[in-house]
């Protein structure tokens, strides 16, 4: 089992990107002026390179749909112009098309829609970074070889005749100095060739060697069970051995919250899935998160934990934490928050067979239900015995209803109606979920705040400065009444509009949607997260995915 653990822990090391693991795309649903969008961004493993851009306009009619990249640094004024996406055929209100990404780093789609209901825009973050090489087609390679090894010898050959051959008159045959000039000069041009191909395969290699340095490399940290007065905690410190600081620098004392939190980790049992928690950590210093630990059975667990730059660049640090049982019954492991929390429910593929207790749920499927520990309930719309399709977009949607069977309209949670983590089985899939799609909040208003800021090239923020704004920014939201804080949260975030008196760009009903498109096949476990009478609530969803069929 330990081997096991370490091979899941190396895949999930080698995959992991920017606040998700495994699912590259991008969806965000929202309204834009008039238009109620659907957009999903297929971005490059590569940098130069294109995103793939797909846009549905649901409600409102678009005439022209474009696509420009902005990126952090250089911001509005440093973008370059837009491009046109095409109509796809036969289908209605739905645009496609791509996009270059030319700079690694923080980097964002903005989206202009004209139509019949007027102009909008929408700002979709990405992170760009490389992730992968790739190799030449081994006939490719062969064939250019060969062609580089004529033109070499056409080279040499054509600087020996232009000092002797060419030189001749016709009926003139090659005096002994002429074949001597002739020899010594392609020896001269076979060295010099030579060289120009070194210097050449040189340049390469320093450039391949390069690539390879600025390849993403995924945070690495070391997570603990702590132990003091009779309390456990969860602890993550991050390691920042070798660390580039070209390309790290001082960006831990530089993250934003995002949905009123500096980390958000979830820590899930393997292999069965069965156990699943929601935990903030606070920043003890720059390096060091602690959180008070849930309850949470012995076992192997998965950890994620996502934090956002100020740049909109966001991450997830993945590691595997083995959670002792307590050593004595006083030893207690409780949420000191009451935003986090954790449950207890089925293992993979046995429904219904887990003890009942406080915080133990039963898991659902598609067109069954989750019950929650109050009574509440969630339904999946879908078919129970129905697979979906990797790589298709889709709408997940979860009816809420009370426990006396009447709709339940759920209450903001982090600034959100409601919160979906995506696992597969072997956890080489995790991606955090909301109503507005699968990219960071933080991200969106970091762009957003950038695009109205004319400077040319992005102000860099005094690291000590910046973090102790936020710290002092945090402890005021910690002492806010719940009420006050969601509010401030959903405003912050542009869900809520304190004049109007109501929501804005979410519709606050019974029926919660997340956007999605699951990466590859398998079996996944999704953990369902909603807030009813100031009470944290997880309820959880098993879904089996296959690649679609070839027409």
């Amino acid at each position: 089992m330990k081997k096991y653990i370490s091979l899941i822990l190396f895949a999930l090391l080698s995959i992991a990107s920017h606040a998700h693991v495994g699912s590259a795309g991008v969806q965000m649903q929202a309204q834009a002026g008039a238009y109620k969008v659907l957009v999903s961004i297929t971005p490059p493993d590569v940098i130069p390179g294109t995103a793939q851009v797909s846009v549905f306009i649901e409600n409102g009619e678009a005439r022209k749909v474009t696509v420009r990249p902005i990126y952090f640094y250089s911001g509005d004024k440093g973008a370059p112009s837009a491009d046109p996406l095409s109509p796809v055929a036969g289908q209605k209100g739905q645009f496609q098309g791509a996009v270059w990404l030319m700079e690694p780093g923080s980097s964002s789609a903005q989206i202009n829609i004209e139509g019949i209901q007027g102009d909008a825009e929408l700002i979709i973050p990405i992170v760009a970074v490389s992730t992968a090489e790739r190799d030449m087609p081994k006939g490719l390679g062969i064939g250019l070889s060969i062609l580089g090894l004529l033109l070499f010898l056409l080279m040499i050959t054509t600087i020996g005749a232009s000092v002797s051959d060419g030189l001749l008159k016709p009926g003139q045959v090659l005096t002994g100095a002429q074949k001597r000039k002739r020899w010594i000069n392609m020896g001269i041009a076979t060295v010099v060739c030579s060289l120009i191909l070194y210097g050449g395969s040189s340049w390469w290699d320093s450039w391949a060697a390069e690539y390879k340095q600025w390849l993403y490399k995924p945070l690495k940290a070391k997570t603990a069970v702590m132990e003091a007065d009779s309390q456990r905690a969860f602890q993550l410190k991050i390691d920042t051995t070798g660390w580039d600081r070209r390309m790290k620098g001082s960006m831990l004392s530089t993250l934003v919250p995002d949905h009123g939190k500096i980390m958000h980790t979830f820590l899930v049992r393997t292999p069965g899935l069965d156990a699943f928690a929601h935990v903030h950590p606070d920043r003890k210093d720059s390096l060091t998160f602690q959180a008070a630990l849930p309850d949470l059975p012995a076992g192997k667990y998965l950890v994620y934990s996502d934090i956002v730059q100020y740049s909109g660049f966001a991450e997830t640090i993945v590691d595997t934490l083995v959670i002792p049982a307590p050593k004595t019954a006083a030893q207690t492991a409780r949420a000191a928050s009451e935003d986090d929390n954790y449950i207890i429910t089925d293992p993979l593929d046995t429904p219904g067979r887990v003890p009942m207790g406080e915080n133990v749920v039963i898991c659902g499927k598609p067109g069954t239900k989750t019950v929650f520990k109050d009574g509440s309930y969630a339904i999946w719309e879908g078919k129970p015995d129905k697979p979906l399709d990797a790589g298709k977009p889709y709408q997940l949607n979860f009816e809420i209803f009370n426990p006396d069977n009447s709709p339940c309209f759920p209450e903001p949670y982090l600034g959100m109606l409601g919160h979906a983590v995506v696992m597969r089985s072997d956890g080489s899939v995790y991606i955090h979920l909301h109503p507005s799609g699968s990219y960071s909040m933080a991200a969106e208003q970091s762009f957003e705040n950038r695009i109205s800021d004319t400077a040319h090239v992005a102000r860099r923020p005094k690291p000590d400065v910046f973090r102790d704004s936020i710290d002092r920014h945090l402890a005021r939201l910690n002492t806010m009444p719940t009420v006050d804080r969601e509010l401030f949260l959903m405003g912050e975030m542009g869900m809520y509009n304190a004049e109007e008196g109501g929501m804005t760009g979410m519709e606050h009903g019974t029926r919660i949607s997340f956007p999605y498109a699951f990466p590859k096949a398998g079996q996944y476990r999704i953990f369902l997260q909603i807030k009813r009478n100031d009470k944290v609530l997880t309820g959880a969803f098993d879904v089996k995915v296959t690649d679609p069929v070839a027409l």
